[in-house]
């Protein structure tokens, strides 16, 4: 499925118009003088086919979308309003969307960093929740009405989209549309990465980047569906006690300790499985902290983010740092390393479906829940993108669909207004500090013209001595 928009396809014309007849032309007559009701009556009477053609819906349709529009700040996601009715093909669905999800992967897209977007203009997204508005030919386990939950490569930021039914799962009773949101990347991404290539079994040790992040929480809950898990987890130190509550055994600041030292200091042999987002210097610190028969999943590069444009000295940084390794030194090591991208396996539907009727069973069984850190509302989302990027979230950023109150409107108007006063403030004290440092400078000269006087005179004295 296209996350652009598809033009709206319309029927044959020949069976969507009814051709009519001109009129014959009425033979002048004197004119009449009517009064206002008696001439209100009669158009009233008059078919409205006479008056004006009845315009298709799908040309008064309108939706509204975040448009990627180029690569760079967190300004290049735009909301859009998009006219005509996405259309349907065969085997699809039309989804009315009511809230996505916020990942990373689209922090690193915006930047041009992630290779599964297509490029701008282009919608982002690659999951959201909503109600089945409309069911396409070939589609016989969905109906309208239905809640789903929609996992897409892209195109899912905006109020209606057209999918796959195949990309679609059914949202469980009690389950809210920011939880159904918030679920398909982040544990479809946890559970494979632990139990398909993890393997993991009771008393064994996990090293899980970003604790406080989406897939972090994802990794800690599924985590504790296992008996006697260790869990390492890295956050910074004010996020602690809330990752701690939700199942991480020993948290590690980051920020402040090599955690390497601190793993070392409580497991000397190591670990047995590594979730690695990092990418870059830390793939080698997470080989290096396996044990015998460990196991290293990476699934990111987020080293490579600095900042909210594209940052190439990181870049470069993290391509240099590359992890790579001869097959002799894994099979010396008795080591593995896996790569793990979710992107890639858009084309894997079967496999998806049972990972995700596992996930949402342990759902329903109350194992695992999605933690919401916030919801934005489209017109939000530079601000929403803003607060994942700097790492204050702890779980989910949320985007819904529900347009913006008034009042909240001009709120965010009057904010915007602050931080362009705030910009033009910080651009005079800085050109202000600029001119004084002129000034400085200036004055300087003349003292400095001095001084090299009287060294001469000095130098000539000594001289003449």
């Amino acid at each position: 499925m296209s996350g652009e928009d598809a033009p709206a396809q319309q029927q044959n014309a020949v069976d969507q118009k009814q051709e009519t007849k001109p009129a014959e032309e009425p033979k002048a007559e004197p004119p009449k003088t009517e009064s206002a009701p008696a001439a209100a009556a009669e158009a009233a009477a008059t078919p409205a086919a006479t008056t004006a053609e009845k315009v298709p819906e799908e040309e008064t349709f309108t939706y509204r979308a975040l448009v990627l529009t180029g690569y760079g700040g967190y300004d290049k996601v735009k909301l859009q309003v998009k006219k005509g009715k996405p259309a349907l093909k065969a085997g699809e669905v039309l989804v009315r969307v009511k809230a996505c999800g916020l990942n990373f992967a689209d922090l690193m897209a915006r930047q041009g960093l992630y290779d599964r977007l297509p490029s701008p203009p282009v919608t982002p997204g690659m999951e959201c929740s909503g109600v089945v508005e409309a069911v396409g030919e070939e589609v016989t386990d969905r109906k309208v009405g239905d809640r789903v939950m929609v996992l897409n490569r892209f195109g899912l930021w905006q109020e209606v989209a057209a999918v796959p039914a195949s990309h679609t799962f059914l949202i469980p009773e009690g389950m809210s549309f920011e939880e159904a949101a918030a679920l398909p990347v982040n544990y479809i991404t946890a559970y494979m990465m632990l139990f398909d290539f993890g393997n993991l079994r009771p008393n064994q040790s996990v090293l899980v980047h970003a604790a406080a992040g989406g897939v972090g929480i994802a990794a800690t809950q599924l985590c504790k569906t296992v008996k006697d898990v260790t869990v390492f987890g890295t956050a910074s130190a004010s996020k602690h006690e809330t990752i701690s509550q939700g199942g991480v055994t020993h948290a590690i600041d980051y920020r402040t300790k090599d955690y390497v030292e601190e793993v070392r200091k409580i497991s000397p042999k190591g670990l047995d499985i590594i979730l690695d987002p990092l990418g870059g210097s830390d793939t080698h610190k997470a080989y290096n902290l396996l044990k015998p028969m460990g196991k290293l999943i990476t699934y990111g590069a987020a080293n490579m983010l600095a900042g909210q444009k594209k940052n190439l000295i990181a870049v470069a940084k993290n391509w240099y740092h590359q992890f790579s390794i001869h097959t002799l030194s894994l099979i010396q090591g008795n080591k593995s390393v896996c790569g793990f991208h979710l992107g890639y396996l858009d084309g894997e539907t079967e496999l998806i479906s049972q990972v995700m009727s596992t996930v949402l069973d342990l759902y329903k069984q109350g194992k695992i829940k999605p933690r919401i850190d916030s919801t934005w509302h489209l017109e939000q989302v530079g601000d929403a993108m803003r607060k994942m990027q700097e790492r204050n979230n702890i779980g989910k950023v949320i985007l819904t669909t529900e347009p913006m109150p008034e009042e909240e409107k001009k709120e965010e108007a009057k904010k915007e207004d602050k931080k362009e006063d705030k910009k033009k403030e910080d651009k005079k004290k800085d050109d202000g500090k600029k001119e004084e440092k002129k000034d400085d400078k200036k004055k300087e000269e003349p003292k400095k013209e001095e001084k090299k006087e009287e060294e001469k005179k000095e130098e000539a004295k000594k001289e003449e001595k």
